[in-house]
């Protein structure tokens, strides 16, 4: 292999390895600074201990990974518009306040969605025991 590509690959790795560090630094910031953030990571670790516990099938797991994932992307979606908007008005604005109270209302519909989805999951297993 040329010097030329391996310099390449060692570049283009070390893009990649920062692109994955500032994304889980993103994940880190969001938790420890947004209490929906917390809420949602607390119940989405009782609905896998749930899981476990009821026995649910390899679908179901599926289901409920991918609703966790949208909640959870929903939510740093969220973050991110929140935190763009604070920057772009600092002082209260009745657009400002629309942006926010629309991306917030986005996360509670994806909530809500997955909440619904989870109780058709569990409430027949927790029903047999």
């Amino acid at each position: 292999m040329k010097l030329e590509n391996k310099k390449e690959i060692k570049e283009t790795t070390t893009k990649i390895a920062k692109s994955f560090k500032y994304a889980f630094e993103g994940l880190f910031t969001a938790f420890k600074t947004e209490r929906n953030m917390k809420i949602h990571i607390i119940i989405m670790l009782l609905v896998i201990l749930m899981g476990f516990l009821l026995k649910i099938t390899t679908l179901e797991w599926i289901i409920c990974i991918i609703l966790f994932s949208i909640v959870i992307a929903g939510e740093l979606f969220n973050t991110a518009i929140e935190t763009v908007v604070d920057m772009i008005m600092p002082h209260k604005d009745e657009k400002a306040k629309i942006a926010k109270d629309v991306s917030a209302g986005a996360v509670l519909i994806l909530a809500i969605g997955s909440a619904i989805i989870g109780l058709i999951i569990f409430i027949p297993k927790i029903i047999a025991l």
